[in-house]
């Protein structure tokens, strides 16, 4: 693995174009653009105020920039830098700015939710669409960009409206037996809309482009329900993480259960395979002592080493006791994620959050366990592989494939602590953020990493 030099980063804002080409990254109030295969700036653009939030258009050539403490959006063009677009929003406020498929409209959602603004870069026209809810995920669009679905609040129930991108024409209208629906996503084939309700009511409904309900799932009844969802790539199963610590797998075919995965703290199956991360610090020759003492700001001391190591069952794996007088408690599958080919599916078990569950989605099975030494902070499918980047918010990267599994720690001067990562649509390279900087982590093929597993053990 090699890695870039380290570069200024703010607010973990860092994005690879849709195309693959450029690299954007944000200082303060600094637009950044870099070649990906240079890394050399394309452009530098200067914002009104520190941005908040980025965003690419689908085609890669304009780059949205939101300050939504001054309610602004600019609008940035990388085949015409002299041109540029401000979006004031005004007393209404701003606090959510998204593009529409096409690139060519923006998307402004302002305070309280009082209404969804759609701006035109082509004809400078303005739409607005009244009721949007304030919830965790209230729009959607299909991935072929026809159509988007908005959850909407008025008069004390919900619905959801269905739009047709090209003209923002209203397709369907319909309400949703929810009590306080929150998240709608669409299924990657644009043929079902996934609709759930509040964590104090587990139900997930399944609705068709128009409108009819096609079925409807509810594992119980009285307790916590629902806390995360997703969609295999394939759309034939949708994964429902719930607070009592359990993905329940649903079919295309009739939307029944077809499984459930559960996430015990101890693994007795022989079958599986454990690794457990594991930390020694590097032995120290007498030529690398010295005299005076190390003083501090004098250098960086030899960091530890991190490997895995393969774990003989029963193991027990390290759980964190929740606080359940408060809000939001640490139980359940607060996150979970499909392989790009759908063969995998990735889990992590709040009460377990240095543990990383890898599922056989074929076998319908437990395929490996990771334990890392802190707990999880993200995990990430490569695009093109079966291969899983993960980061704990130490100064290490960490890879899982069928082959095995890598420990690699991230060079430089003093402690870079991985924050976040997201990959390059082409799996071979992965950006690395933060909290000030950012640097670029170049991987070899997956041949070469599944050797390099096998002859290091799951150490580098």
């Amino acid at each position: 693995m090699n890695f870039s030099e380290v570069f200024k980063l703010s607010g973990l804002l860092c994005k690879f174009s849709p195309d693959g080409k450029y690299l954007a990254s944000c200082v303060q109030y600094r637009l950044v653009v870099r070649d990906v295969n240079t890394l050399q700036i394309v452009q530098l653009y200067t914002c009104l105020d520190q941005i908040q939030h980025i965003e690419w258009s689908a085609d890669s050539l304009f780059i949205l920039c939101a300050m939504y403490k001054r309610g602004l959006v600019q609008v940035w063009s990388l085949e015409q830098p002299e041109w540029h677009c401000k979006i004031d929003e005004g007393s209404a406020g701003l606090v959510a700015s998204c593009w529409s498929p096409d690139g060519r409209h923006i998307l402004n959602t302002t305070e309280f939710h009082l209404r969804i603004t759609v701006w035109s870069l082509c004809t400078k026209s303005v739409s607005y669409i009244k009721y949007p809810k304030a919830c965790l995920q209230g729009t959607t669009f299909t991935r072929d960009g026809r159509y988007m679905a908005l959850a909407e609040r008025r008069d004390c129930k919900d619905y959801v409206s269905i739009f047709v991108c090209s003209d923002w024409q209203l397709l369907r209208h319909f309400d949703t037996d929810t009590q306080d629906l929150t998240g709608i996503e669409w299924a990657p084939n644009g043929c079902v809309l996934a609709v759930w309700d509040t964590c104090l009511e587990y139900k997930v409904l399944l609705y068709s482009l128009d409108g009819r309900l096609l079925s409807a799932y509810s594992a119980y009844e009285w307790s916590l329900g629902i806390k995360s969802i997703a969609w295999s790539p394939s759309s034939q199963f949708l994964a429902v993480g719930s607070y009592d610590g359990k993905v329940r797998i649903l079919n295309h075919v009739t939307w029944k259960m077809i499984t459930e995965f559960e996430h015990p703290a101890a693994i007795n199956n022989p079958k599986i395979v454990v690794y457990k991360e594991a930390e020694k610090s590097p032995q120290l020759g007498l030529g690398c002592l010295s005299f005076p003492p190390h003083r501090a700001g004098a250098g960086p001391l030899p960091t530890s080493e991190s490997k895995y190591e393969v774990a003989s069952v029963p193991v027990s794996l390290q759980t964190l006791k929740p606080v359940t007088d408060r809000a939001n408690p640490k139980i359940g599958i607060g996150m979970l994620a499909f392989s790009p080919d759908s063969y995998f599916l990735a889990t992590r078990n709040d009460n377990v959050p240095n543990a990383v569950w890898v599922w056989d989605i074929q076998k319908l099975r437990l395929f490996a366990v990771l334990e890392q030494l802190s707990p999880v902070r993200a995990f990430q499918w490569d695009p093109q592989q079966p291969r899983l980047a993960i980061c704990t918010g130490g100064s290490r990267v960490y890879l899982w494939s069928p082959a095995g599994c890598l420990s690699v720690q991230v060079p430089g001067e003093g402690d870079f602590a991985v924050l976040s990562l997201c990959w390059h649509l082409s799996g071979d390279s992965m950006a690395l953020l933060s909290k000030d900087h950012f640097c670029l982590c170049f991987l070899e093929t997956e041949a070469a990493v599944g050797t390099a597993c096998r002859q290091l053990g799951g150490h580098t």
